[in-house]
């Protein structure tokens, strides 16, 4: 008898996992699920645990033991998904971007939006010239550290944050003085909302990038976002469909296929496992932001016959009823628990590595080949991104505005010049192709190594000619060339070569 209660129960904690999610402020929050928990119940008890309403933004993204990542689906069970063994590691991110997030109804949700925008901005995915940089800084600086007190905050005080991945004397220097002299008086809220504000207007705002290669073999990056599709290559948006004039998105393989009224655009992924996971998010992206109702969505097959290829459906509420239910929302503020500007794995605020000014001027001129942090393995599971490479010139240079309105404008500059996250902090563990690519990246610009890159990459760093191999070929990727000014560069959009990173 006593046998069998003690087998009972050994099944019952074999049925049971942990589950370890990151949270925006890079806090974690874990729980215990059972073997058959769907992913809509640990969805629900982290909103819970965040007291957060208006969740239907929101997503949970794990990366699986092929380093594909993913979105957890609500619908299916949370152990199948992972398929890889316990203790679970996921993190929570904006899934769907507010269309307008000064809108959001409850603070809560406008500052969770502002943690990942900030993430964003970190990480390279949200292009910007140098005075919308400098401004979206000193929100930052006004939200996190309050008011300008010369008693607390001494000359260069600026410097002791990493906001961008790369960053300048004089960019720090501007950040500086608007936070001293237009932003005195801000509230955290009132800075968030007005950060929130003046990053929706950006191009790139709300892209999240999947690297792919268009039918000549160049580089590009696919992306959703509130307003439709956009395919960015080099420093230009080379097409922008709204998401009314996307007709299918099917794929077969590595290819995918989106058709409009009057084209079909293809590219390739760079792995199946990546070409599905682009097609899924078109989807959900397409029927969150597209449809009426939730009624309306229906189950997509990846191929032109329905009993061929992968089906899929989105299951959630679409973007029109989200703020539809977010207007009944009456309920006291909930209190909000801001976390301070301090280090972090994937989005730290103290300075890392020297300043643009500390790099030679000539060096500062040429076109660099910068490698963006890799995949993190499942345990770690920060979100990384592909990030554009760019000189390291002093200034973040125009950005053009192309209006979302005009479905005829094809083709725009996003931005002349994207700052570099060469020396940004490569979380740990690491995948190894990740690695090793950075690790090129800085013999290639000539950028050094801190002592705990060199620790964890003894084993696996590249000869020399292996690195003037490979240098050669990522050179062979990139477009565009050196200006006589320092200022003049092209834009390249680099995707590590292990597959599609988190972020």
């Amino acid at each position: 008898m006593l046998s069998r209660l003690m087998s009972g129960s050994s099944r019952s904690l074999e049925r049971e996992y942990s589950c370890t999610v990151r949270l925006l402020d890079d806090s974690e929050y874990t729980c215990t699920i059972q073997r058959d928990a769907k992913g809509q119940y640990l969805f629900d008890l982290l909103c819970h645990h965040l007291n957060l309403l208006e969740k239907d933004y929101f997503g949970i993204r794990f990366v699986d033991p092929d380093k594909q990542r993913h979105w957890l689906e609500f619908t299916k069970s949370v152990v199948k998904q992972l398929r890889s063994q316990p203790p679970f590691t996921m993190c929570f991110r904006v899934k769907f971007y507010p269309a307008d997030p000064a809108a959001l109804k409850e603070e809560i949700t406008r500052y969770l939006v502002f943690l990942q925008i900030k993430r964003d901005l970190y990480h390279g995915r949200l292009l910007c010239k140098t005075s919308d940089a400098a401004l979206l800084a000193a929100y930052i600086l006004q939200a996190e550290i309050g008011d300008y007190d010369s008693g607390k905050h001494p000359e260069g005080y600026s410097s002791k944050f990493q906001f961008f991945p790369k960053h300048s004397e004089k960019l720090e220097r501007k950040i500086a003085e608007i936070h001293k002299t237009e932003l005195s008086g801000q509230t955290p809220a009132t800075s968030e909302l007005n950060f929130l504000r003046k990053a929706q207007t950006l191009e790139t705002y709300g892209v999240d990038p999947h690297p792919c290669k268009d039918v000549s073999g160049n580089a590009a990056f696919l992306a959703f976002t509130p307003f439709g599709f956009v395919v960015l290559q080099g420093n230009k948006r080379v097409h922008f469909i709204k998401w009314n004039e996307v007709t299918k998105l099917k794929f077969e393989g590595k290819t995918f296929y989106l058709y409009e009224k009057k084209i079909i655009l293809t590219y390739f992924a760079p792995t199946p496992e990546a070409c599905k996971h682009l097609w899924k998010c078109g989807i959900e992206n397409q029927a969150f932001y597209k449809l009426e109702k939730s009624s309306q969505v229906r189950t997509v097959s990846s191929s032109n016959l329905f009993f061929k290829g992968s089906r899929f459906r989105y299951s959630g509420r679409v973007a029109k009823e989200v703020m539809e239910s977010s207007a009944k929302i009456k309920r006291e503020p909930p209190e909000i628990h801001r976390a301070g500007m301090v280090p972090s794995r994937s989005c730290p605020s103290i300075t890392h590595g020297p300043r643009l000014s500390s790099v030679p001027r000539t060096r500062r001129r040429a076109v660099h080949i910068s490698i963006m942090e890799g995949l993190e393995s499942l345990r770690d599971s920060a979100h990384s991104t592909p990030v554009r490479s760019s000189s390291h010139g002093d200034t973040f240079l125009p950005h053009v505005r192309s209006s979302r309105t005009d479905s005829n404008e094809r083709v725009a500059v996003i931005a002349d010049e994207a700052y570099s996250p060469a020396d940004s902090v490569l979380p740990t563990p690491v995948a190894e192709h990740s690695l090793e690519l950075m690790l090129l990246s800085r013999q290639i610009n000539g950028a050094t190594c801190s002592i705990e890159e060199e620790k964890e990459s003894e084993a696996s760093t590249p000869t020399a000619t292996e690195v003037e191999a490979l240098g050669g070929e990522l050179r062979a990727l990139c477009q565009g060339h050196g200006g006589p000014e320092e200022e003049q560069a092209m834009v390249c959009l680099q995707n590590p070569l292990s597959g599609e990173p988190a972020h």
